[in-house]
């Protein structure tokens, strides 16, 4: 009996690891093309958008997980049906429980994960990828210079890059400034280098000149130079504190937290229903698991297959899934309804258990399949 458990476990576990790591290669390739632009034209690095991605991959895992072991029940089950062993192990006395303790055990292993990740991974990594955004935003305003265009870092400047070699060096470049009305600036150098120091970004240019014009005496002033300092970190203004966000804080700030803390009072519902949603949104990958086992255990068995079946479970998993989506949606607008959404929660995996530890009664032809052998025993 063990050795059929161990058999099943190792089956359901390679099929939602390949499940889980091809949907997240899937979601991971979306951000990938949408990353192709700041890598090419706007200097971020191949090596700071892939921690950027890991940073993300987190967040994703919590929605993937739940998925991929619903897919994986089914699949290892309906294979299982396919090949005749499960009628086997039935004929042998199994009941639907213990037939699903494999996928129970796997189940709760993935609970478990989706709670290491809601309580604690997802808020840290998240909170470190808005971190190094507002970094990038603030610190590394060279990220925003696209080369053959011109950049409007503020209402007052304006850069135009020629051409870009590498991530810091830059060729043909153009700067107007007019934070001065009434003597406006341009700096052009043959070629510049991208910097970072401690107040922010720099870009240092080489071989230009500077020209000033002034509207009292509509005189033309031309300085050149053979190096000269252009500083940027002080064209956006960063602000002195930054608001975190409902997903980058852990559940205890989350839950505990008080209407006149959160930035915006309208989104203080949003701030407890992501607390409460973190508590109860590993339990759906169960209660997915559930869904697949009670529609594929139960019930008389079919040569003809277990489609119908497979759609029932299907649609059952969407209806959940999209209500559970539902009900976060309106917890947030009205806190009273927080409480709805841990009954939501628990009552189908109660009812769900309850069907395959109580299932009164073995197929027909279970009973059959186990008489002829018993016959072919005796002869």
């Amino acid at each position: 009996m063990k050795s059929i458990n161990r058999y099943i476990i190792r089956q359901l576990l390679m099929s939602s690891l390949i499940i889980g790591f091809v949907m997240t290669g899937v979601i991971w390739l979306f951000i990938a093309v949408r990353a192709i632009e700041h890598i090419v034209n706007r200097g971020v690095s191949v090596e700071l958008f892939l921690y950027l991605s890991m940073l993300q991959i987190p967040n994703f895992l919590v929605h993937i997980i739940p998925f991929s072991m619903f897919i994986a029940t089914i699949f290892v089950y309906s294979q299982l049906n396919s090949d005749r062993e499960l009628i086997v192990l039935r004929a042998a006395g199994l009941s639907p429980i213990s037939l699903a303790k494999p996928a129970l055990i796997v189940g709760f292993i993935a609970v478990l994960v989706g709670y290491f990740l809601t309580l604690y991974a997802t808020p840290k990594s998240y909170q470190n990828f808005r971190n190094l955004q507002w970094d990038i935003r603030y610190n590394f305003a060279h990220v925003l210079l696209k080369e053959g265009v011109f950049n409007n870092i503020s209402d007052t400047i304006t850069v135009f890059i020629q051409e870009r070699l590498g991530e810091s060096e830059l060729k043909g470049v153009m700067y107007h400034d007019t934070r001065k009305k009434t003597h406006p600036v341009t700096i052009i150098a043959e070629r510049g280098v991208l910097t970072k120091s401690e107040n922010g970004a720099r870009v240092i240019v080489f071989e230009g000149n500077r020209q000033e014009m002034s509207s009292e005496t509509k005189k033309l002033s031309v300085l050149y130079f053979d190096q000269y300092t252009l500083d940027l970190s002080g064209l956006t203004p960063k602000p002195e504190n930054r608001y975190r966000e409902a997903r980058e804080r852990m559940v205890g700030e989350l839950l505990s937290l008080k209407r006149k803390d959160v930035g915006n009072p309208k989104d203080y519902g949003k701030f407890k229903a992501e607390g409460h949603q973190r508590i109860t949104a590993p339990l759906n990958t169960l209660t997915f698991v559930l869904i697949a086992l009670v529609c594929l255990l139960l019930g008389d068995f079919s040569r003809k297959g277990q489609t119908k079946r497979i759609i029932l479970a299907s649609a059952l998993f969407l209806t959940l899934w999209i209500s559970n989506v539902g009900i976060i949606s309106l917890a947030a607008k009205n806190l009273a309804i927080i409480p709805f959404l841990y009954l939501w929660i628990l009552t189908p995996v109660l009812l769900l258990f309850l069907l395959l530890l109580f299932h009164p009664r073995l197929d027909n032809n279970i009973l059959l399949f186990k008489h002829r052998i018993t016959d072919r025993n005796s002869h």
